[in-house]
């Protein structure tokens, strides 16, 4: 049974280190360099590489990226997220284009695309993320298109435009729960988060929809449920629960606590009783993680 205090304890002692379940081995062979001199070749960046994800090095491995378009500086000062913040790069109109041939060449099956937060667009770049998901369509028609995207200010058209492009999976991450959201999220807003997922979903039953939790920022059991709670109340159908690690030691946001595996697994088995159709949780978990796995049969 879960403990209804199992967030609200004090982080394991690790002598500044982090514990052993979050210790892993690099993988072996050359497709990290592969997926490495593809990336430059074709002035591509990802969210692997610049929220500095603790799994590039099996997924670059396995030649498999999450591209991140409209730049690599965000307009957001989300505390939590590595991702350089300041004056955003110009939009490159070839960059669709150039998605879909590293999608090509990297023989995905399933595509992700996620973006910087671009505030400073009338669109918020929706428009762009539509063009990704059209290129990649016409360069690999069998392939599934995943979208994770910003919230666009909640513009009922920028939201549209995404959806009207028919990803297969729309992924908007809430991140954390509301009470922690002024100092993760900055100029975030949690009601904004779960209108813009019910309202792909009310416009495209078809569209998968999923969302995305970090645990050990210091939020307690009862208010992780009832985000899980909203989120199903808008009909979002798949959850991903990863730990929370601090990118770097200037970042703001401490770990909390390091959620053990047996925990992810209780917390697990108790989201799923919520309805979701695909919960998947664990410390290495993150949004964009194995994604083709995760796509509801």
């Amino acid at each position: 049974m879960l403990p209804l205090t199992v967030l609200d304890a004090p982080p394991p002692r690790t002598g500044g280190r982090l514990p052993g379940w979050l210790k892993r081995p690099l993988p072996a062979g050359d497709g990290n360099a592969y997926t490495r001199h593809l990336l430059d070749d074709l002035r591509l960046e990802t969210v692997c590489e610049n929220a500095k994800c603790p799994n590039r090095p099996e997924c670059w491995s396995r030649r498999a990226a999450t591209f991140m378009v409209l730049g690599n500086v965000c307009t957001r000062p989300c505390s939590f997220c590595s991702v350089p913040k300041g004056e955003p790069l110009h939009v490159e109109d070839d960059e669709p284009a150039r998605v879909a041939e590293a999608a090509v060449r990297l023989g995905l099956k399933h595509v992700v695309i996620t973006s910087v937060t671009r505030d400073d667009l009338p669109d918020g770049g929706a428009d762009h993320f539509a063009r990704c998901i059209l290129a990649v369509r016409d360069r690999l028609p069998d392939a599934g298109v995943e979208v994770l995207t910003p919230d666009f200010l909640g513009d009922p058209a920028a939201i549209d435009r995404v959806t009207d492009a028919r990803p297969d999976v729309f992924n908007h991450n809430l991140e954390t729960v509301p009470r922690l959201y002024r100092v993760a999220r900055g100029r975030a807003e949690y009601r904004r988060s779960l209108d813009l997922l019910d309202r792909v979903k009310r416009r495209a039953p078809g569209v998968v929809t999923k969302a995305g939790l970090m645990l050990g920022i210091g939020e307690t059991i009862d208010e992780l449920f009832d985000v899980l709670a909203d989120l199903r109340a808008v009909g979002c159908e798949v959850v991903t629960l990863g730990q929370y690690l601090a990118p770097t030691l200037k970042h703001s946001i401490p770990v909390a606590r390091y959620v053990p595996p047996e925990e992810f697994d209780a917390i697990a088995a108790k989201t799923r009783l919520l309805g979701f159709r695909r919960v998947v949780a664990g410390p290495f978990v993150r949004s964009s993680y194995h994604a083709d796995d995760m796509v509801p049969a």
